[in-house]
């Protein structure tokens, strides 16, 4: 369970990648005769019949452990083109990921377009590696291919790294009695199939066996924040922490509730303790390191967090991270890039009151920036 927390307790509007899209049938009266509509003939849209060809692209793999399991948690997928990142997506509990066609303006389906999001078809020659602390990937490339070739780019292997100071997994699974290991075994199987209240049985019956097993309290404390109780699913993931202190899973969820309770100071020490763990970190933990260092007054840091985790994160599996960045710049006067960050963010907003909220903003922005030169 990754972490979602309401960008209202923070800056009153939210920002989630763009979720949907609805299906408009033209009338072939008005368009042109049917050569327009079925794209052949003088009357042809090109631009419709390129995405035939290529936007419909799209690629999957898997990410597979050269020894062990997988974390029970979604692993992120990266598409590198040129050293930067393109394309962000998860693989499922299963290891499997997909590269699916960003959405496109057309004459059939009417919706906004995020500049930055770019087809699969724009990905081939690039690079796609799984990401996990404590880890290495193996490196797949996209290759050129057209519509008829097999979509599979491969699997991506992982494999421990020796050298990392955290990583996704705690020491404490290995030293675990058998009898705790079966009822965590038995709480993931529970987990997958949304059986919480079973799920928090099993992993109660293996912390009573070992009361040191930091993937149990880990997990013990997303069922409890899964099931609306924040305070114990809290305490958990400190147990988790105070068990395996370079066990790095707790941290963002320990970031994200302290931020519900206003304990910027908590936000910071636990995402700057993770960044320790792993420099390079992940979208979620820049972002929350950015609001802890925000409420505290640490602006510049916070625009730097803000920024990178941005620049990690094409798709916007962290939503709400241009919003923070438009806040921050707004609030030393920035009012142009503050509106620029607004107008993008629209790009990738679902349907909802959120918007009209984003776009309220704009407008008292706009009021301040001066309209660009003719």
């Amino acid at each position: 369970m990754k972490s979602k927390l309401p960008i209202a307790a923070i800056l009153g509007i939210l920002c989630v990648p763009w979720a949907g899209m609805r299906a408009q049938t033209p009338s072939i009266a008005n368009s042109g005769g049917a050569e327009a509509v079925s794209d052949v003939g003088k009357d042809a849209n090109m631009e419709m019949l390129m995405n035939k060809q290529t936007g419909s692209l799209q690629f999957f793999g898997k990410v597979a452990m050269a020894v062990g399991t997988l974390p029970w948690d979604p692993i992120p997928v990266v598409v590198t083109c040129g050293g930067t990142a393109r394309y962000n997506t998860v693989a499922d509990a299963k290891g499997s990921f997909y590269i699916v066609p960003s959405a496109r303006n057309s004459e059939v389906i009417s919706q906004k377009k995020d500049p930055t999001h770019v087809a699969p078809s724009q990905l081939v020659g690039c690079s796609v590696t799984a990401v996990v602390d404590g880890f290495t990937s193996t490196r797949l490339t996209i290759a050129n291919r057209t519509i008829e070739d097999d979509p599979s780019i491969g699997t991506i292997m992982l494999s421990r790294d020796e050298r990392a100071a955290g990583s996704s997994v705690s020491s404490t699974t290995a030293s675990a009695p058998a009898d705790a290991l079966k009822e965590f075994e038995k709480a993931h199987i529970d987990d997958l199939e949304k059986h919480f209240d079973s799920a928090r049985h099993h992993l109660q019956k293996a912390l009573s066996i070992d009361p040191k097993f930091a993937e149990a309290w880990y997990h013990l404390g997303q069922v409890d924040q899964q099931e609306n109780s924040p305070q114990e699913a809290l305490n958990a993931y400190r147990k988790a922490v105070a068990a395996d202190p370079n066990y790095i899973p707790p941290y963002e969820p320990i970031a994200e509730l302290s931020a519900l309770q206003k304990n910027w100071q908590a936000v910071a020490d636990a995402t700057n303790q993770a960044l320790k763990l792993n420099p390079a970190g992940s979208p979620q933990i820049w972002y929350f390191n950015a609001v802890g260092n925000l409420n505290l007054g640490n602006r510049k840091q916070a625009e730097t967090s803000a920024e990178t985790s941005l620049s990690m994160d094409p798709s916007h599996r962290a939503p709400n991270t241009e919003q923070l960045l438009a806040v921050i710049l707004a609030g030393r006067g920035e009012y142009a890039g503050a509106l620029e960050h607004l107008r993008h963010c629209l790009t990738y907003m679902p349907p909802g009151p959120s918007v009209d909220v984003v776009k309220l903003q704009i407008a008292q922005l706009e009021k301040v920036v001066p309209p660009p030169a003719n």
